[in-house]
């Protein structure tokens, strides 16, 4: 049997078109800011393109998922890699013409948003159409790794290229990666036995019934989106206390960076673990997020904040490939890109609230209040999942060999599904008590970035 995904030739691909178009992502934040604050001088003009990103998003996410399952994940994917493409090459050559039109960026920005959308709740079907049994977790892990390295190494990147060409460059990077990453998925080769056809508003349901059916899953993801709550309550008021109170720039700038470098180390750790009970790991690991909002609330010297928030992005990088490997071996393949968009939809609501109560709070308390609440609940919270007997006993349960408990009917997909699955793959096929036991498979997607944390 294959021992590394990477022998695997399409999961190779998927590695390889991912890493591209994380890496162009990653250079795209720094130079949007710039280049807009550059254009209009004002702030709200850039959180208006960026709202225009977010809302479609969120919105169609659901509707994404449905078309996922509907359709082949691989073709959604490219096609969704292709619009990105135009959007961002659009963005640029507004930017390199040298008058940017704020209306074109913002509605460019609009449909990459959209784009990401269905591109989202492809990801995880893609995975587990490439690679099985125990692979998956190193397969989920080395993407984790790769996204992480891209945000280590995009910001550099894109002050490379701010500086020298121009903003402009950046966004025809970003455009070409999506591109180069269409051209491999279209090498790609993976089964899909499309489901019978159904209203949206079935679909949509029976996404949800999947969701609800399993306690482990839906406290975990109330957990997952207090902490992208807290992460934006940081990213808010972080800035202002290392500028003023920790030393300056230079102490955000380390404290991102050490983010990053926490967050590839977290993924690599979770490459080589398997954690008897996954669920309960990777929720308790990110309780960890209360240490630098506490060493900023203090606040605590520049070294010590800035080693919290490596331990704290650590713990995120552990748990995002554990979680997509349970998520992956315990729905049905014909339900996994609507359970995923839920997944993202839930774990992300927070991140808006935090961006607009985080001001307002610190405005009226001053910024240690909001911190130290916000520090308090992503603790009890995401800790607080210990709690829950599904959290609990995933993994020991079936360590113990009795069936998870059995979710709605889309759970048992049909023989000639399961059959046709395990003929994409025969040189990987793991043998049934490994396929049956999810906590025995654990070696390994966001963005997005992304946990969904």
């Amino acid at each position: 049997m294959t021992r590394h995904p990477l022998n695997l030739s399409g999961f190779r691909l998927l590695f390889v078109g991912r890493t591209l178009s994380t890496l162009g992502d990653s250079v795209v934040p720094a130079a949007l800011a710039i280049a807009v604050t550059r254009a209009t001088g004002s702030a709200a003009a850039l959180g208006l393109v960026l709202g225009c990103a977010m809302v479609p998003r969120l919105l169609l996410l659901p509707v994404g998922g449905v078309v996922g399952d509907r359709f082949d994940p691989r073709l959604v994917a490219l096609t969704t890699d292709l619009v990105r493409a135009a959007a961002q090459l659009l963005v640029g050559l507004e930017l390199l013409g040298g008058n940017p039109d704020l209306a074109h960026v913002a509605l460019a920005s609009a449909v990459g948003g959209t784009a990401s959308a269905f591109a989202m709740p492809t990801a995880s079907p893609l995975v587990a159409a490439t690679v099985r049994g125990e692979l998956r977790l190193r397969a989920n892990a080395l993407l984790g790794s790769a996204t992480a390295a891209a945000r280590l190494g995009g910001p550099a990147l894109a002050g490379l290229l701010v500086y020298t060409a121009g903003p402009g460059w950046a966004f025809v990077l970003d455009g070409a990666s999506f591109a180069l990453s269409a051209a491999l998925l279209t090498r790609l080769r993976i089964d899909h036995v499309p489901g019978e056809p159904r209203s949206l508003r079935r679909d949509l349901a029976e996404g949800w019934s999947e969701v609800r059916s399993r306690d482990w899953y839906w406290t975990s993801l109330i957990a997952h989106g207090v902490w992208n709550g807290a992460s934006s309550v940081l990213l808010t008021l972080g800035p202002l206390i290392a500028a003023t109170r920790l030393g300056g720039d230079g102490a955000w700038v380390a404290l991102t960076q050490a983010g990053a470098v926490g967050l590839l180390a977290g993924s690599l750790i979770a490459g080589r673990l398997r954690p008897r009970r996954p669920v309960l790991a990777g929720n308790l690991a990110l309780a960890l997020y209360g240490l630098p909002l506490l060493a900023l609330a203090l606040p605590a010297p520049a070294p010590l904040a800035v080693a919290a928030q490596a331990v704290a992005m650590a713990g995120l990088g552990f748990l995002n490939p554990v979680w997509e490997t349970v998520v992956q071996q315990e729905f049905p393949p014909g339900a996994l890109a609507r359970v995923t968009s839920y997944d993202w939809l839930l774990s992300l609501a927070g991140a808006p609230l935090g961006y607009v109560l985080a001001p307002l709070a610190a405005d009226t308390w001053g910024d240690r209040v909001p911190l130290l609440a916000v520090a308090g609940l992503v603790t009890a919270v995401c800790a607080g999942t210990a709690a829950v007997p599904g959290v609990r006993r995933y993994g020991a349960r079936q360590a113990a060999g009795t069936a998870p408990a059995p979710g709605p009917a889309t759970e048992r997909p049909p023989a000639r599904t399961r059959a046709h699955d395990r003929a994409r793959t025969p040189d990987q096929e793991p043998d049934q008590a490994r396929e049956q036991a999810p906590e025995q498979d654990r070696s390994p997607e966001q963005d997005p970035a992304g946990i969904r944390a």
